[in-house]
């Protein structure tokens, strides 16, 4: 697949397309992703990509001419119609089903917006918005790295099957506690169940911490998960254990 994200700072991903997971993707021909400089697409040797807010207020609006035509630029250059993403704080929450969903596309092009953020006008040409949850950043250019990462992981080939199999929200629920070396740190030891060699018992005992830990910590999604009827006869028996215990 292809991923082209769109930002007036390139140089913000020099470092992020050479981290392990991503790096390793792009070896393998799994991806291919594409910074493009907004910048380059402004008019004038100034390169005035933004202005002051019409009506008053606070801080600079990115402009939309050279958004737009870097983005119509972006399309004509693409085999297949891509999915354009704007990163704003009105957007849908970002999760696990839309990385796979995304993970699924030729090409997705994500655009990260700046200052006080984008005029609206640009919002109107692109296919959907995302946020990363319910606070302020600086730019679209983490998120976009965020997201990035969370396709990349998924794409067969760039990890082990088992190691995205298990992780938390994969299944709906968050994942069970992980340990390793030394078997005893300062008096805190290992779970005995997880030495044992027993692997019917290490798989139980993951399962029962994975609903004990959505239950406490994320209530919101373990009511999600009961909702959208889940729960297997074993989750039940699990449950009543962990009532038993408590």
């Amino acid at each position: 697949m292809t991923i082209t994200i769109l930002t007036i700072f390139p140089e913000s991903f020099e470092s992020f397309l050479q981290t392990p997971v991503v790096a390793r993707a792009r070896e393998k021909g799994l991806v291919t992703i594409d910074i493009v400089d907004i910048k380059e697409y402004a008019h004038g040797s100034f390169r005035h990509i933004d202005d002051s807010p019409f009506g008053g207020g606070a801080g600079m609006v990115m402009r939309c001419q050279p958004v737009l035509d870097a983005l119509r630029e972006v399309r004509s250059r693409s085999d297949n119609e891509p999915l354009v993403v704007a990163m704003t704080p009105a957007g849908k929450k970002y999760d696990q089903k839309a990385a796979h969903r995304y993970a699924d596309l030729d090409h997705l092009v994500l655009l990260c917006g700046h200052y006080e953020g984008m005029d609206a006008r640009i919002l109107d040409h692109v296919d959907e918005e995302v946020s990363l949850g319910d606070f302020i950043l600086t730019g679209g250019e983490l998120p976009a790295m965020t997201i990035t990462d969370s396709i990349a992981r998924l794409l067969p080939g760039a990890l082990r099957k088992a190691s995205t199999e298990d992780e938390s929200f994969e299944d709906g629920l968050l994942e069970y506690p992980q340990y390793t070396q030394p078997r005893d740190y300062e008096g805190e030891p290992v779970p005995e169940v997880l030495l044992s060699g027993d692997h019917g018992r290490i798989r139980r005992w993951r399962r029962k911490e994975s609903l004990r830990l959505t239950r406490e910590r994320r209530p919101d999604l373990f009511e999600e998960y009961i909702a959208a009827g889940k729960l297997t006869e074993e989750d039940r028996e699990l449950l009543l254990e962990l009532e038993a215990e408590t």
